[in-house]
């Protein structure tokens, strides 16, 4: 675990300040969240990972106590904030690991700039082809409800994600309804993003080692895995590990286990040899 506490910063970009935690010192490692959360999606796993890393979890644009942009937001805009903030802290290569849509983050930016990836972590991300935009033409089934005066938009949003969160219990669901009640925040656009991107385009661009996450207990995102695999095809190497009766919020819930994983990954060799941990390998 890393010597010192989270420390928290914002550092100035041209889209105005992004807000950012981070810990430790040393080979950089940036954390982007899933909509509409924030750095705090990571409040487990940065401790996790900072021994001899300096991790960098930042709330992507638009997201938790970062500048707001008008929208339509674009999977593009995101990734350009992200480099703007690794600009900022004078950080020109780094590991990067995406969750949701932050993996979808993660790809552009690992295409659009592949000089500053080192090493690749996509977690639970959709592979958004064709078939996924045509998919998500409509409005977000998820993170979509109209503010209303009586308050009934609160328990929606609460209800929209409950099925895919652990139970009993309600913290993570108060995180997420924290970030997702941020002022200036549309829960939905982050969705709508994804829904815009044209991924089939851009994967095969990447060139870094790639560690694909699953989760047995997230239906959206585990069949995704096999997809993002095989359109891989420009990726030094790529590696599959599934982590049982992980769900959406497979971040906080599963911290130890992603950490493990993650870790192995990032200090292996760049090519060859399975990943080890508390998870079940798929290839």
């Amino acid at each position: 675990m890393g010597s010192t506490s989270i420390r928290y910063g914002y550092a100035d970009t041209p889209f105005g300040q992004l807000h950012y935690a981070e810990q430790g010192t040393g080979r950089p490692l940036l954390l982007l969240h899933q909509t509409p959360r924030s750095w705090d999606e990571f409040r487990e796993l940065v401790p996790l990972l900072a021994d001899g890393r300096r991790v960098i979890a930042m709330d992507m644009i638009g997201f938790g106590g970062s500048a707001k942009v008008p929208g339509p937001h674009t999977i593009e805009l995101f990734a350009t904030g992200a480099l703007a903030l690794l600009d900022a802290l004078g950080i020109d290569r780094t590991d990067l690991l995406g969750h949701h849509t932050g993996g979808v983050v993660a790809v552009e930016i690992a295409a659009s700039a592949p000089g500053r990836v080192d090493r690749l972590v996509l977690s639970s991300t959709p592979w958004a082809d064709s078939r996924y935009r045509a998919g998500h033409a409509d409005e977000p089934k998820v993170d979509n409800a109209v503010p209303a005066p009586d308050g009934s938009h609160l328990r929606a949003l609460w209800d929209q994600r409950r099925p895919y969160y652990p139970q009993p219990g309600t913290d993570l669901l108060d995180r997420f309804l924290h970030d997702a009640l941020t002022p200036g925040l549309d829960p939905a656009e982050g969705h709508r993003a994804c829904s815009r991107y044209y991924m089939e385009d851009k994967i095969g661009l990447i060139t870094a080692p790639v560690l694909l996450l699953g989760a047995t207990a997230d239906p959206f995102a585990l069949p995704q895995l096999e997809p993002l695999r095989r359109n891989l095809t420009g990726a030094e190497s790529v590696r599959s590990v599934v982590i049982e009766d992980g769900m959406i919020p497979l971040m906080e819930q599963k911290a130890p286990e992603v950490a493990a994983v993650v870790a192995e990954f990032l200090d292996a060799p760049a090519a060859g040899g399975p990943v080890r941990g508390a998870a079940r390998p798929t290839g």
